[in-house]
């Protein structure tokens, strides 16, 4: 048996436009100013309170969790939009890997797990995952925990397990967690950025297909 653990935002989900209103709101919730969204986007993937400190290092810690208090309730109170479409091509990936008989699918994100649930719940996945891993009870990507807690939930070696993720970041929790990484060029980290950490980048979900299947022979 395998395990194919996916990223959320930037890899599954388009959620750049819901990210960045979010945070934007949070930063206003703080009374500090608007960032520039290549800014912002730049710390997707991170857990809300390290994204945060990265990008207002200089504001005082209460300020800091204005932002991360800020970010939650604008992005709960717009979870049900259309502002967090799947990827196109996602779902035909995620249905052909469900079905298989040699592949389990687990979810590491920095998101909480509430909001994990909400887009889950929104666009009917979360029975394709056995093991969903968030922020709430792990350290912040790029820490090991999350892939080590879904390998150990799924019953998997981490050696025979996989990462798909968007951001340098993910990449790197798979290295440390000894699992092999998978890039996606549509996220949130250029596909230049990921090929520096040595992985291979998918263009689409027809190549990352074409990936997993070269990695799990």
């Amino acid at each position: 048996m395998k395990l194919v653990v996916f990223d959320v935002d930037g890899t599954l989900v388009d959620s750049q436009a819901l990210i960045l209103s979010a945070m934007q709101a949070g930063l206003a919730a703080a009374d500090l100013p608007p960032l520039p969204d290549r800014q912002v986007l730049s710390i997707v993937g991170l857990s809300l309170p390290v994204a945060v400190s990265t990008l207002v290092p200089d504001a005082a810690p209460r300020a800091q969790g204005q932002v991360v208090e800020g970010y939650r309730r604008a992005y709960m109170s717009r979870r049900l939009s259309d502002e967090a479409p799947l990827y196109p091509g996602a779902r035909d990936c995620l249905d052909a890997l469900a079905g298989r008989d040699d592949v389990l699918l687990a979810v590491a994100t920095g998101k909480s797990r509430r909001g994990l649930d909400a887009i889950l719940d929104h666009h009917g996945l979360a029975r394709h995952f056995v093991a969903l891993e968030t922020a709430d009870g792990n350290p912040s990507k790029p820490h090991p925990a999350m892939l080590l807690a879904a390998c150990e939930t799924a019953g998997v070696d981490p050696s025979r397990a996989a990462m798909i993720g968007d951001t340098v970041f993910d990449m790197q929790m798979a290295r440390s967690a000894g699992v092999a990484g998978l890039g996606v060029s549509w996220g949130y980290h250029d596909s230049a950025a990921l090929s520096a950490e040595g992985v291979e980048v998918a263009s689409d979900f027809p190549e990352l297909m074409a990936m997993i299947e070269r990695w799990g022979a």
